[in-house]
């Protein structure tokens, strides 16, 4: 796939000039198509590639209309509005609350109501059951496997026994 690197660059300046950095594009685009290549055999490797490609840059693009990051120079320069441990915690503690949103983005939509209503809510399972018109049963299970795919995905992730709350 390398071969086509330069082709690659050419058709993503050209096609996407709002990407700022297009080798992070290029790396990417071939690190998918590698974990692809393992699950199925890829037939034409170029248009795949710059398939993926396209989608990398356009998800980059949306994601850069949604939350526009501006680049700084010198950041020594920038004034420090706190600088204490309170500010460290904070920062953490919104790092794993995104992380938590994240992982709960794998979960089916009905697996990932039950999971937010009975864990980060703390519902009881009936009324779990009796709002989302299921039975507690059906919670139950719910519950179950959205706490096993949970843990999955932090497991894979390489973080071991963390759960939300």
């Amino acid at each position: 796939m390398h071969v086509h690197d330069s082709q690659l660059r050419a058709y993503l300046r050209n096609s996407f000039p709002s990407v700022r950095d297009f080798d992070d594009v290029v790396q990417e685009s071939y690190l998918r198509a590698w974990k692809a290549r393992i699950k199925h055999p890829i037939h034409t490797a170029k248009g795949f590639l710059f398939e993926i490609a396209r989608h990398i840059a356009v998800d980059l693009i949306r994601r850069q209309k949604v939350s526009p990051i501006e680049q700084i120079g010198n950041l020594s320069g920038l004034p420090v509005i706190e600088d204490n441990s309170a500010v460290v915690e904070r920062v953490s503690e919104n790092e794993k609350i995104a992380f938590v949103a994240d992982a709960l983005e794998v979960l089916p939509a009905r697996c990932r109501e039950v999971v937010m209503l009975r864990k980060l809510k703390n519902l009881p399972r009936h009324e779990v059951a009796a709002r989302l018109m299921i039975s507690e049963k059906t919670v139950d299970e719910h519950l179950s496997r959205g706490m096993k795919r949970l843990e999955a995905y932090f497991r894979d992730r390489g973080i071991d026994g963390y759960f939300p709350p």
